[in-house]
């Protein structure tokens, strides 16, 4: 069976790093690459026109949650089959697509996602700043609990979604924020789509896009408050049935 794959890159001031994130893409098995400018102040739009990317502007900033629910609803409408979303800041290996969407071709998951944590060392050494990391951790580990899944990391922005799995999560009414990751993680859970994940390099850099400490809490605050929401819809109806 033929799968149309579609590479999305919700994009902000990315124009110092898009040309290697498109360089280091898997061409074989990528059919078309959408890039969406969330209003950037840099050349973000021009330079992906320049390289022959589908480039859709917001005529505003609206957020990194928004920018995904462009880039999901675009990938649809032209018949992508498996939409794989990779940062256009360099920060994940861009040549990891082809294994998650290998893994999702051969039906093995759903969803795939590029997990950034293998080890404490290798991701302190690939430059993850340590709030980071331990907030990461205390975060997955809870969301594990409340989802009753084990997945080594809830927060990386690689991922790659079989089409029916964006189809059926209702991701338009998800946070316009950075929550709206573990929010569509929780909307798969709930409807029983199998996810997989595979380990990928960490890398920080200046260049590489980064929220400081206090974005982070408050972000750690509103994921917190989604995992709880979940655990306790599924208590209710437990209780209900």
């Amino acid at each position: 069976m033929n799968f149309k794959t579609v590479v999305v890159l919700p994009a902000y001031n990315a124009a110092k790093t898009l040309e290697k994130t498109v360089a280091d893409l898997p061409r074989e098995l990528v059919d078309e690459i959408i890039l969406v400018d969330d209003f950037s102040r840099d050349e973000t739009a021009a330079l992906a026109e320049k390289l022959g990317l589908t480039v859709h502007r917001h005529a505003s900033n609206r957020g990194y949650g928004a920018n995904q629910k462009t880039c999901y609803q675009v990938a649809l409408d032209k018949g992508a089959d498996i939409i794989v979303m990779v940062h256009p800041d360099y920060q994940y290996d861009p040549k990891a697509v082809k294994y998650l969407v290998g893994l999702i071709r051969e039906g093995y998951a759903d969803v795939m996602l590029g997990s950034r944590i293998r080890s404490r060392k290798e991701a302190l050494a690939g430059g993850m700043p340590l709030y980071k990391y331990f907030g990461n951790r205390f975060l997955t580990f809870w969301e594990n609990v409340l989802s009753g899944y084990n997945l080594s990391e809830w927060h990386t922005g690689l991922r790659a979604y079989h089409r029916d799995v964006l189809e059926a999560i209702n991701f338009k009414n998800n946070s316009d924020g950075f929550v709206f990751d573990s929010q569509a993680l929780f909307q798969i859970i709930e409807k029983g789509y199998t996810i997989g994940e595979i380990p990928v390099p960490v890398r920080y850099f200046p260049e590489a896009s980064s929220v400081d400490f206090g974005a982070s809490v408050k972000y750690g605050i509103l994921t917190l408050g989604v995992a709880v929401g979940f655990f306790l819809k599924k208590v209710l109806r437990s209780t209900i049935g």
